[in-house]
């Protein structure tokens, strides 16, 4: 008997039959990367309900020498999320929200809880869970911990690794790592947490987790400006911090890619300039923020720091301005010519520097391609494509995202802000990563994971 079909044996001796998915066709979306960049593989896929099952399933994994891949929602960028021949471990069944503490600012949910979800469930109880991303109705919390995600709103709120006051883990062997603790102060050693935070699953499943909450902003704004250079967007954003201090997410978008976004259905731009900066102000007090704003925008616009600007009146307007900025990767991906992408960050005052390089390295490799860029400039994080200008263009894709990390690299910056390393860029990882680092890396899995069964195709080359 194979050790595959052994493991299984033993698998429906030990878990609810529910946990054990083998119908091809249930198991089939699981198994093709959103974007469309392949499939992948597995014997089976096991969606367990509840932590103690996570537990005998790796336990018995790590008996047979059988590697697992772990997936939440299935929404990952860099290809972690699709295994290749391992068992695939779904958590999708693990939905509940298991407390939440008011006074704590606190909730306590399963990793398999969708986003969306436990901003319903934070609503509800008159507290906000303020991690935003475009994905928010299909990912779950374990995959946005493993990611170590981002979103709109890191300017004000940090990464999802500043989000987390405790995690549940199951490690490779089984035993399971209790930290679900809602405490702001620990400091009895290793923050272990931190270790399953942004290890794409590698080291164990994250099954639950302790998220910090906030107060409901009273006072909201939503606006919109028009710049000629990212030099603008950038004096933009320091006015914009330091004359309202409310400044919650400050995403910018090129013409380019503002122009593909526009012709999805249902999507307009209230102006046409060279880029446009997308900012959103929350406070206690709604009159003055909006006071604070229009003082903001008049002032950016006398100042020559902006051409026009604009306040969203409603929220309907409001959620208008934010689908053009959410709809540019769907904008951009319906353009059937070679493009590749990139996800990278560098310290808010190179943001220019590196645009400028980036789009002088593109048209030197591949003259006449065009450019999306867009994202998250109040905190660094650039999300750039490269398009070629035709379908059957000789589009050097690799000689470009070598091009494009080296000009991250070289201003401080990182190859990977919010999307991770995944498989896709194991190779650059290797590349760019302190050796030192690299090495404690790897020494942490060796430890963790001995036999190199959690995920073992991410991260390492």
């Amino acid at each position: 008997m194979s050790a595959i079909a052994h493991l299984l044996s033993r698998l429906r001796a030990d878990l609810d039959p529910a946990a054990i998915i083998t119908d091809p066709a249930l198991i089939a979306p699981h198994l093709e990367e959103w974007r469309g960049r392949g499939m992948g593989s597995t014997p089976f896929m096991l969606a367990p309900s509840t932590t103690a099952e996570v537990s005998r399933i790796m336990r018995l994994c790590s008996e047979s020498g059988v590697p697992i891949t772990p997936q939440g929602g299935n929404t990952g960028l860099v290809g972690g999320q699709i295994p290749q021949g391992e068992v695939l471990l779904s958590l999708r069944r693990m939905q509940a929200v298991r407390g939440i503490d008011i006074t704590a600012a606190a909730i306590t949910v399963d990793a398999g809880a969708i986003l969306t979800n436990v901003h319903s469930a934070a609503l509800a109880a008159g507290r906000r869970f303020p991690l935003s991303l475009a994905s928010e109705g299909s990912a779950t919390i374990g995959g946005l911990i493993s990611t170590n995600a981002g979103g709109v709103h890191v300017l004000r709120f940090g990464m999802m690794r500043d989000l987390v006051l405790g995690i549940e883990a199951v490690l490779p062997d089984g035993s399971v790592l209790n930290g679900l603790r809602a405490l702001r102060k620990d400091n009895t050693g290793y923050d272990l947490k931190q270790l399953f935070i942004g290890a794409e699953g590698s080291l164990g499943v994250v099954t639950a987790a302790t998220l910090r909450l906030f107060p409901i902003p009273v006072g909201h704004a939503v606006a919109m400006a028009a710049l000629e250079t990212p030099e603008q967007a950038l004096a933009l954003l320091q006015r914009a911090g330091d004359e309202t201090g409310a400044l919650a997410a400050f995403e910018i978008m090129n013409r380019h890619g503002v122009e593909l976004a526009a012709a999805l259905p249902g999507v307009r731009t209230p102006f046409t300039a060279p880029w446009l900066a997308l900012m959103e102000f929350e406070s206690a007090h709604e009159a003055a923020l909006l006071s604070d704003v229009e003082a903001l925008l008049a002032g950016a616009i006398d100042s020559g720091v902006c051409g026009d600007a604009t306040i969203a009146q409603s929220k309907q307007a409001a959620r208008e301005f934010w689908s053009l900025r959410e709809l540019m990767s769907a904008g951009h991906r319906a353009v059937r010519v070679p493009q590749v992408s990139h996800d990278t960050s560098t310290p808010v005052s190179a943001v220019p520097a590196f645009l400028r390089a980036a789009d002088a390295a593109v048209e030197r490799l591949a003259p006449g391609a065009r450019t999306v860029a867009f994202g998250h400039a109040g905190d660094g994080n650039i999300h750039y494509t490269a398009m070629a200008p035709t379908a059957d263009y000789p589009f050097p894709a690799e000689q470009i995202s070598r091009a494009v990390h080296d000009i991250a690299a070289s201003l401080g910056g990182s190859i990977s802000a919010e999307h991770g390393i995944g498989v896709f860029r194991r190779g650059e990882l290797a590349r760019f990563k302190d050796p030192v680092a690299l090495a404690t890396m790897k020494a942490v899995k060796t430890a963790l994971d001995p036999h190199g069964l959690m995920n073992p195709r991410v991260l390492f080359a």
